[in-house]
């Protein structure tokens, strides 16, 4: 298992104090006693956080996500407050409310493919939800489904669970009203890939209460990141086709040069990955950039 990392130094001012770190965001606590969210340039791939940065990888991902909570809003409320941070994280970082963390990472699959793939060829289901015979790697399923995980501890892997699962730790009610959410989110957001040439595949999704005395005081509140290409596999519709793997919005040229035989490391062992090379950084943070402007229709700069 990898240790978490350490945070990067953004030379916050007085008053904001380290929470946490994970694989690419720092948790700082403000002085108003809200939470800043601040994602770093940091990459990660086979649950290992990389020894080289992406470039404006951080500002991408809150960008995106901020575009994303905007075209949801009517959805689901989420847990922004301001977008008015220190200079230091300008562009990378927002304000966000506390909340009491549901724990459960909320899945939704238009797609077969990755972990789903793998749970569908042993059981012919998804999380308890059975699918047709005769599927393959990036086939369309006949309707999405929500594939809920555990939420596994850093360095760890995510593990699927069934419905009944998230049911016995969360109680039916709230059970019911995370599918509801996950499933009208994710329909939302594939119809607005779809009208920009993408495939949304799938994704995950981070729920909490809102706390007493807030605005969302009861209420379910969608969090953290939402519908960036760390957190979703996008697809070019254009050259979808079954049957394998698909071209892809994401860090898949890290996987690629990570496993290939020029970077010399074993993802099964238990030394940690090289460095990139120069041009798998660039083709990474292109990929990301990309990612941005497809969605946004918005240049970035």
């Amino acid at each position: 298992m990898t240790e978490a990392p350490e945070p990067t130094n953004f030379d916050l001012p007085p008053g904001y104090e380290h929470l946490y770190s994970g694989k690419v965001r720092d948790l700082y606590s403000t002085p108003s006693g809200d939470l800043l969210f601040v994602a770093s340039d940091r990459i990660s791939a086979y649950d290992w956080v990389l020894p080289t940065l992406i470039p404006d990888k951080g500002r991408i991902l809150t960008m995106l996500s901020s575009w994303w909570f905007e075209q949801l809003s009517d959805i689901a409320p989420n847990h922004v407050v301001s977008y008015d941070v220190p200079d230091s994280v300008a562009g990378r970082a927002m304000v966000c409310e506390r909340l009491d963390m549901v724990p459960v990472e909320c899945v939704a699959r238009g797609y077969l493919t990755g972990s789903g793939l793998t749970d569908y060829r042993h059981t012919g289901g998804v999380c308890g939800v059975p699918l047709p015979e005769g599927l393959t790697d990036g086939s369309r399923l006949p309707e999405p489904i929500f594939t809920p995980a555990t939420k596994a501890e850093f360095g760890e892997h995510d593990e699927n669970v069934d419905f009944a699962h998230v049911a016995n730790a969360v109680g039916d009610s709230t059970a019911n009203e995370l599918r509801t959410l996950t499933l009208a989110v994710y329909a939302r957001a594939e119809q607005v890939a779809r009208e920009r040439g993408l495939i949304l595949a799938d994704t995950k999704f981070e729920f909490g209460w809102g706390m007493p005395d807030s605005a969302f005081e009861g209420r379910l509140v969608l969090a953290d990141e939402v519908l960036t290409p760390d957190s979703s596999r996008y697809w070019p519709a254009d050259v979808w086709e079954p049957g394998g793997a698909q071209a892809s919005f994401d860090k898949q040229y890290v996987r690629d040069w990570l496993t290939s035989p020029e970077s010399g490391w074993d993802r099964h062992g238990t030394v940690a990955p090289p460095a990139l090379p120069d041009e798998v950084v660039a083709r990474t943070r292109a990929k990301y950039v990309e990612a941005y402007q497809r969605i946004t229709g918005r240049v970035f700069e």
